[in-house]
């Protein structure tokens, strides 16, 4: 695969991109959405070959949650792109301007940030995600989805390539890299003279991989150990099935609720009612010992549990005797994606809200939340738990950067 090539057809379609009037991209949007539903057959005959190869390589549940597609999620991978496409247009949008004392006039406009290549794993939904957001903020966009997902990214790919096709727009605004070889993955990280920012999507594998190798500039999208703290002064009956949903809603996204910290004050009497709603799910607590102390049949947690991302039927406990003791706790094994409070004390919440590091911090509300749609973005690339540029889940404005626009009327720069 000539990965140069392909590069050189992202830039040349960028440009194009830029030039496409909003009402443009929507009509491109609304026709990608329907031309998905349209071809959902050939698109699940597809991710059935991924699924039987993925269950002969003995691939663990949470990973065959991520992989499978069925006509519910292909429609709200649809639509998405329609949710996309009614969202505002961030390029063009001044952000300010002003006036020099020489006359200058200077306005900051958004822009696209150019061609984004985006690596990610076992989610055959992205490809549908990345385009659209990519797409609306005027960028091209090369994906490389993993081998496991390889024969629903082809024919998700093909679908929406067809569909610019349609529009009359450069079908090579989406690129999809097929060959699965590792080298090309590498070679694929070093193609800064084409690709302006690299986005990884997926576990901690490949994100490490991809910031510690690439030389095209990295948004850092991170994995996700969250937690839900249950407070002194939490409401239990609103605690329970706000764990319940944030465990097991679905276990192989990086939102899930993977560790839980409990105040001692209400430890003996959450952890039976807990434990029956968790058995019904069929997860296996792995608790301190107090934990273990209130309720039997309770897996010792050792130190790796309260750091790990298990996307797994399995849940971390730890009983802490303050509200300091437990945002400690948090902040040590965060990997700063998401953290819930669940409590009455709006003292309490207020605390954790300003002193939690991560993305997203939530009071009485699951970690589930922590997703573009939901946010309201349509869809999303992914959740940056990084700093610079972009924080939590990155929508049409997080893939946008901007220029400097200046009028004058003849200035020079005296010496």
């Amino acid at each position: 695969m000539d990965l140069r090539e392909m590069g050189k057809r992202a830039a040349a379609a960028k440009y194009q991109l830029q030039g496409l009037t909003t009402e443009e991209k929507n009509r491109a949007l609304e026709h990608a959405a329907e031309a998905l539903t349209e071809h959902t057959r050939e698109i699940l005959t597809a991710n059935a070959r991924d699924l039987d190869r993925g269950r002969e390589n003995g691939m663990h549940q949470g990973l065959l949650d991520r992989l499978k597609l069925d006509q519910v999620r292909i429609a709200a991978m649809a639509q998405g792109l329609k949710q996309v496409a009614a969202l505002p247009d961030p390029v063009g949008e001044c952000l300010e301007s002003f006036d020099r004392p020489n006359g200058l006039h200077i306005e900051k406009h958004r822009v696209p940030l150019g061609v984004i290549g985006i690596i990610y794993e076992s989610r055959p939904n992205v490809t549908a995600d990345a385009f659209a957001l990519c797409f609306k903020a005027g960028n091209a966009v090369i994906l490389k989805g993993g081998s496991d997902a390889l024969a629903s990214n082809m024919a998700i790919a093909h679908v929406l390539q067809q569909a610019l096709t349609d529009c009359g727009i450069d079908r090579d605004a989406v690129q999809l890299i097929t060959d699965t070889n590792r080298a090309v993955t590498t070679a694929f990280m070093r193609l800064k003279e084409y690709v302006d920012v690299l986005i990884p999507r997926g576990g901690a594998g490949l994100i490490r991989t991809v910031v510690e190798n690439s030389t095209i500039p990295v948004i850092e999208t991170g994995t996700g150990n969250c937690h839900i703290y249950v407070d002194r002064d939490a409401d239990l009956d609103m605690a329970i099935p706000i764990i319940v949903n944030a465990k097991t809603q679905r276990i192989g996204v990086c939102n899930a609720c993977e560790s839980l910290v409990i105040h001692e004050a209400v430890r003996e009497a959450l952890m039976p009612r807990l434990q029956k709603a968790l058995e019904e799910k069929q997860v296996e607590i792995r608790g301190d010992e107090r934990v273990r102390a209130a309720i039997s049949g309770v897996v010792p947690a050792t130190e790796e549990d309260y750091g790990k991302e298990y996307l797994d039927y399995i849940i971390s406990m730890k009983t802490v005797d303050s509200l300091e003791e437990a945002i400690d706790h948090i902040n040590r094994y965060s990997t700063h994606h998401s953290e819930s409070i669940i409590t009455a004390n709006p003292k309490a919440a207020e605390a954790f809200l300003s002193r939690v590091d991560a993305a997203c911090v939530y009071v009485n509300a699951s970690t589930r939340f922590t997703d573009g749609f939901e946010f309201g973005f349509g869809a999303e690339i992914g959740i940056s738990t990084q700093k610079l540029h972009a924080r939590g889940p990155m929508g049409l404005r997080e893939l946008t950067s901007y220029k400097y626009q200046v009028t004058g009327s003849g200035q020079v720069r005296p010496d």
